[in-house]
């Protein structure tokens, strides 16, 4: 089975046809997708910032080793075809990730290098230096919270993007509030999954 993926973020992203999904089927079921919330804003006539959020019920130290292994990231993320760790000349943190998808029965890639910063354990910040969007910034949150003896964690991704006019951004937007929440499931999945004990 071929996987067809978009930008993730940081994971950063765009996404795949839906017959293509490695999550488990229920994930994808309108229960599932419910348990992320997705907030859209329209910033300009071309731009929005959109932010999702789920909670996963392990501690902020699972969540962040899961999200800051970035090699790994198109390993279990639905839109991601690629993630690989470049050189950065001032040695930070540079992704370059790329996926496909398809819009309106044409396949669609897209590439973008992000530079980005940690500040453990509660924030991953990114911008695009390089790729197919005009802008493409955001950032990872990461807010424990507990109940009782039990510490679980609630994920935020929030993206702010400005596409190239060859892009629909209507249909963009659509397709990344979709995307987000199958990115964000696939995550609390690994980090579940990771978490079992051997």
């Amino acid at each position: 089975m071929t996987k067809e993926h978009h930008i993730q973020p940081a994971e950063l992203d765009i996404s795949l046809a839906d017959d293509e999904i490695h999550l488990e089927p229920n994930l994808e079921s309108d229960a599932a997708l419910e348990a992320v919330q997705v907030q859209i804003e329209k910033i300009a006539d071309r731009q929005r910032r959109i932010t999702a959020k789920v909670r996963v019920p392990q501690p902020v130290e699972q969540v962040w080793k899961v999200l800051t292994n970035y090699e790994a990231l198109a390993d279990f993320i639905p839109n991601l075809a690629s993630s690989r760790q470049l050189e950065h000349p001032k040695g930070g943190i540079r992704l370059e990730q790329i996926g496909s998808q398809r819009l309106l029965r044409f396949n669609f890639c897209a590439r973008v290098i992000l530079d980005l910063e940690e500040f453990f354990p509660h924030k991953i910040s990114f911008q695009m230096v390089e790729g197919d969007f005009k802008d493409f910034f955001g950032n990872w949150s990461l807010e424990p919270y507990s109940t009782g003896n039990f510490m679980g964690t609630y994920l935020y991704y929030t993206v702010q993007v400005w596409p190239k006019l060859t892009m629909p951004v209507g249909i963009l937007e659509r397709r990344l509030s979709k995307d987000m929440k199958l990115n964000l499931l696939a995550i609390r999945q690994r980090v579940e999954e990771l978490a079992k004990p051997m």
